[in-house]
């Protein structure tokens, strides 16, 4: 018989009750500590009080109205994003997948809007995650996202990872865009350099093509700067971003160029969610916190010393482990054996880890977790090690 929650989901036997920052409390009583902080979602931890009082004084005063309306909120959120990014614009969703989504029209919509409605194609690259609707599963054009879910919504290329030559073959007189994440998360934690980064914008350049950065698990201060794509020194036409804006409440946003939102006029797209005052309240504060730089300059700090962790730990176990990777407070180690056979060593020693492709697990911990948990993490990490190499 079916469960009652669509089986989408092959879930660990784990029922948590409750979080207290870098930690939640399973139904049983065990404390856990969260390496995977939702998938990159719980930027401030669990049970933030500050995030707590936000969203209760919010609660208190107005939940929701459509956005048929002017929404305080949202547009305090908006001028926010608008003066510590690129963007002149932004849309508000409450997801990555949502804010993937009008990324695709807003490319397709600016190139119709300017007479080349032809122009639809964006070129995407192996191993990317753009979410999991039918527009994102085809720009990813990975079998696993798109077996069984034909016909596919058309108009996406994906070439090879970092292959820029790959990149400049793909383009022709029928290209919108080029989307990539400036860290792939799903596809391994994977880095994107910073000279491809440039090389790309100065190509879209070339071409007077749009350049989209989804920025969903890298973005939010992830890697000890605002958004991933800063350590590059260039910027986008379009970006998503989510899980992390929202603290952990649902909320996402499409940034936008004026020029690159040109074609997004009345009635082109909308939400009945996107933008609440809830989430846009929380939002808020979650930027208002992670924009100081005495928090960046803690998230790099505590980014170098769980990378000098994470080095010892691959050098006392050379059989289970093989290099570290990623940026800031977004690692990935590459594993010699089955990740999942080490988030489950995890789960005996009462650790929370995320696998990847390319053999990585991955570690996205609170920004502001504190120096301790990140030694506590590692020895827990050390100690799942010994038990998958048969030495516990």
């Amino acid at each position: 018989m079916i469960s009652s929650v669509l089986p989408t989901y092959n879930r660990a036997p784990l029922s948590f009750v409750q979080g207290q920052g870098s930690w939640l409390i399973e139904a049983d009583g065990r404390r856990f500590l969260d390496f995977g902080a939702g998938i990159a979602v719980n930027t401030l931890g669990h049970a933030n009080p500050e995030l707590a009082q936000v969203l209760k004084d919010q609660a208190d005063t107005l939940w929701h109205v459509s956005n048929l309306y002017q929404i305080p909120a949202q547009q305090k959120l908006a001028d926010k994003l608008v003066v510590e990014t690129f963007a002149d614009t932004c849309f508000f969703t409450n997801s990555g997948t949502e804010t993937a989504e009008l990324a695709i029209k807003m490319a397709r919509k600016y190139f119709s809007a300017k007479g080349q409605a032809e122009r639809i194609e964006i070129i995407t690259f192996e191993g990317c995650f753009h979410g999991r609707s039918t527009g994102a599963i085809a720009a990813s054009g990975s079998e696993k996202m798109t077996a069984g879910f034909g016909p596919l919504m058309p108009g996406f290329v994906t070439v090879p990872f970092a292959d820029h030559n790959a990149v400049k073959a793909a383009i022709n007189d029928k290209t919108a865009a080029v989307m990539i994440e400036p860290i792939q998360g799903e596809g391994g934690i994977r880095p994107v350099p910073d000279q491809c980064l440039k090389g790309l914008r100065d190509l879209c350049d070339e071409h007077g093509i749009l350049l989209i950065f989804d920025e969903v698990q890298c973005g939010v201060a992830r890697t000890g700067k605002l958004f991933a794509h800063e350590w590059s020194g260039i910027t986008p036409d379009i970006m998503m971003v989510a899980k992390g804006l929202g603290g952990g409440f649902p909320l996402g946003a499409l940034l936008a160029t004026e020029d690159a939102a040109r074609g997004m006029v009345a009635g082109t797209h909308g939400s009945t969610y996107g933008g609440n005052p809830l989430g846009c309240a929380v939002g808020l504060k979650v930027m208002e916190i992670v924009s100081e730089s005495a928090f960046m300059d803690e998230v790099n700090r505590k980014a170098a010393l769980l990378s000098q962790k994470l080095e010892g730990l691959i050098a006392a176990h050379p059989d289970v482990f093989e290099s570290v990777r990623g940026q800031g407070l977004m690692a990935g180690l590459k594993c010699k054996v089955a990740p999942i056979d080490v988030v489950n060593a995890a789960y005996a020693q009462e650790l929370l880890t995320v696998p990847a492709a390319d053999n990585v697990l991955r570690l996205l911990p609170p920004l502001n977790i504190c120096d301790e948990d990140i030694a506590e993490a590692v020895a827990r990490l050390d100690a799942a090690a010994q038990q998958v190499s048969g030495d516990g």
